[in-house]
């Protein structure tokens, strides 16, 4: 009886070193596979948010680049519907860094903090109808939004240029040709006044009036 008890009590031990063996290979596997911890960066992001793309970016636009300070209060009072939610994406980045740093014991300067990235994705779109005459139907589409903030914390010397909705790289109004630039190069001095080029009616008209 001795021998079987202690045979079972060595089965048990080996038993249970086995399986603390393997969830330490388990835990070791899973911390090569893991990424490093940014602490520079908090990012967040809302799926699924009932707003438009279009609608959405054109609040997250106002925001990219400036503190994280003066875009949480510039969307705080932004009339648009979408602000609501970009404002919440934005202050959950913001909490994420935090965090982050406060668990590494470091500490985090809120004046340092600005919006690196902002950018809304296109989520699925639902599909409605509605009835119109002669037993027709209208589709009525319902579009989402996946809005994505990424908050950075940086020295002053190396922060990112704030860019305006007006002045933003890349926009077509500083394309040669674009639509809002209307064919004619970005940059580009018009006369004004006395100095304006006439208009082919105008000029018509001159020599309607010279022929007199």
């Amino acid at each position: 009886d001795t021998d079987k008890s202690a045979r079972k009590r060595s089965g048990e031990g080996a038993s249970e070193l086995s399986l603390s063996s393997r969830l330490d290979r388990k835990r070791l596997r899973k911390a090569a596979h893991k990424r490093p911890v940014d602490l520079t960066i908090g990012r967040a992001s809302a799926r699924y948010v009932r707003v438009t793309p279009m609608k959405a970016r054109r609040v997250v636009d106002l925001v990219r680049g400036m503190d994280a300070r003066d875009a949480i209060t510039t969307l705080r009072f932004q009339p648009q519907r979408a602000s609501r939610p970009a404002r919440k994406v934005l202050e959950s980045a913001v909490a994420s860094l935090v965090d982050k740093r406060d668990k590494a014991g470091l500490n985090t300067d809120a004046d340092a903090l600005y919006v690196a990235e902002a950018y809304v994705d296109e989520g699925p779109t639902m599909k409605r109808f509605r009835p119109r005459a002669k037993g027709r139907a209208d589709r009525i589409l319902k579009r989402t939004s996946h809005i994505t903030m990424v908050v950075r914390q940086t020295a002053d010397a190396d922060r990112r240029p704030r860019y305006l909705p007006g002045n933003a790289p890349g926009r077509r109004d500083e394309r040669p040709g674009g639509r809002s630039g209307r064919g004619r190069l970005a940059g580009v001095v018009r006369p004004r006044g006395g100095d304006q080029p006439k208009s082919g009616r105008q000029q018509k008209s001159d020599k309607k009036g010279r022929t007199r």
